[in-house]
């Protein structure tokens, strides 16, 4: 069967690059819509009287209708054509947005947010596969880094756009800015897009009890994943979420690799250049999405800063990426995949490891280096592997080949968040405890760390003192529980280093 993606007629240069720009932009919506949200959720928690146990829902309802749709994007691509699919999904995030900024309560922004998912979703696989299919040639490079900094970008921009646009306007525009650039994205890929066949006869094919499958394992997982930190991973709410996941996926598995056309073409993982990309794509997930929630929580939690003055601070990871983009791609000419990659999963390790060591008074200047050092690894722990993974795959192929890459990218985020989120709600109380006997015995270079003078501690104190001793010890505690988050994501990014000197050369 001709498939709709491929055949696609070739667009001149102009409109290729007109029609991927445009795309691009949806994509860094998508993404961007995540953070930007996140930097300012007291203020919509005030605006609509949510009760604070469901904040987390606002983010969460976003992110699993995402990942749901992610590895279905390249049966959607054969079915509505990349133009179709991009024009469908932009269009229903444009409307989502509208919807979210109109909200009124907990339902309506969490339904509208849904939508916004599954449309965000659509768009940022999408992406990486039109810069292999509008650009076979040499074309292929520069897409894919315009991409790939885009990707990166967008959550490190996200807090200090939220705060600005909270604290100088009002958080419905948090969702209204979409509407301008989305409504240019959509009329910019209508007429520059090379159009394609559109295939609804696909739909007839849909093998419902997949897609079921698929959304119930993805949904319970990232789900399970959210509760695991606060109730326990071995509490029965969880561990029968990942049962329910496990069971779900299995049979998902198994059904796919007998249905042909299958909705998700898990065959392509056969391949080793593939697999080994998505691995990958998996670890620098748990290094990108945890260093950009380790380093709001610290700033807000231990230092007191808010959302405007956190996004400021983190634009430093940002600079850097815009810096080592230009140079990965020269790079790329004339050194292997294989070390750059290693090279750019060291240095990202090495980055988020530094931050292991900070104190409560670490600010902007303690964290200038090891905040430049990731931010310049990232374009090497992510161009070479999605040149790795997708640039040698059939055209009709890139898509399903895509979603997969770019599924593990937000799984690996999901779970490192949720260990994250475990060291910090298990450790913080315990070493308030230990930092607590520390200063009542006397040691001085606990008193140091937590910022009190070196002085004996009577037995009696004023109430205003006891709580600013127990205020200092609060955040000493959190600040150490923190660094061994720090430490625990730069272990696991190294594992990238691992992988990449584990595969043969020919493969990178």
């Amino acid at each position: 069967m001709t498939q709709g993606i491929s055949t696609a007629q070739p667009a001149p240069p102009f409109a290729s690059w007109a029609g991927f720009i445009a795309m691009c932009i949806g994509m860094f919506m998508a993404v961007l819509d995540i953070q930007i949200v996140a930097t300012s959720l007291p203020n919509i928690q005030e605006a609509l009287a949510i009760r604070p146990d469901q904040m987390s829902w606002i983010q969460t309802s976003y992110l699993i209708a995402e990942v749901i749709v992610i590895p279905l994007t390249g049966w959607l691509t054969r079915m509505l054509s990349l133009r179709g699919l991009f024009v469908v999904a932009a269009s229903a995030f444009v409307i989502a947005s509208a919807a979210c900024a109109s909200s009124t309560g907990f339902t309506s922004l969490v339904g509208a947010r849904i939508v916004q998912g599954f449309a965000g979703g659509a768009m940022i696989p999408i992406v990486f596969s039109a810069g292999f299919v509008l650009f076979p040639g040499r074309g292929q490079a520069l897409a894919t880094t315009i991409a790939g900094v885009l990707a990166v970008l967008a959550p490190t921009v996200g807090p200090v756009a939220g705060g600005w646009i909270t604290s100088t306007y009002s958080w419905p525009w948090l969702f209204l800015i979409n509407l301008g650039p989305g409504i240019l994205a959509i009329g910019i890929g209508i007429l520059a897009l090379p159009r394609a066949d559109i295939r609804l006869g696909e739909a007839r094919h849909l093998d419902l009890s997949s897609l079921l499958l698929i959304a119930v394992a993805l949904a319970a997982l990232l789900i399970g994943l959210k509760e695991a930190p606060k109730q326990g991973w071995m509490s029965g709410v969880v561990l029968g979420l990942f049962l329910l996941s496990s069971v779900c996926g299995a049979a998902f598995v198994r059904r796919t690799l007998s249905r042909s056309p299958p909705i998700v073409d898990l065959r392509a993982l056969a391949d080793p250049q593939l697999a080994l990309g998505c691995a990958l794509s998996f670890i620098l997930g748990i290094g990108l999405y945890g260093s950009v929630y380790l380093m709001p929580v610290f700033l807000a939690y231990v230092r007191g800063h808010g959302a405007l003055t956190i996004g400021e601070t983190m634009l430093v990871t940002g600079a850097a990426q815009l810096i080592s983009a230009p140079l990965v791609v020269w790079l790329e000419r004339y050194v292997s995949a294989r070390l750059l990659t290693c090279l750019g999963f060291f240095m990202f390790a090495v980055g988020l490891a530094l931050s292991a060591f900070e104190t409560p008074r670490s600010d902007y200047d303690e964290m200038f280096w090891p905040q430049a050092i990731r931010g310049f690894a990232i374009m090497f722990c992510l161009l070479p592997p999605i040149r790795l993974a997708l640039g040698h795959f059939p055209v009709r192929r890139v898509p399903d080949a895509s979603a997969l890459f770019n599924l593990m990218r937000n799984l690996g985020g999901a779970i490192g968040l949720a260990l994250i989120d475990t060291v910090i709600f298990g450790r913080a109380e315990m070493h308030g405890r230990a930092l607590a006997a520390k200063l009542a015995n006397g040691d001085a270079v606990t008193f140091d760390f937590v910022g009190l003078p070196s002085l004996p501690m009577p037995m009696q104190m004023l109430p205003e003192k006891m709580q600013l001793v127990r205020r200092a010890v609060e955040r000493a505690a959190l600040t150490t529980a923190i660094n061994e988050a720090w430490a625990m994501i730069g272990f696991l990014t190294a594992l990238g280093l691992v992988v990449a000197l584990a595969t043969r050369q020919k493969a990178l």
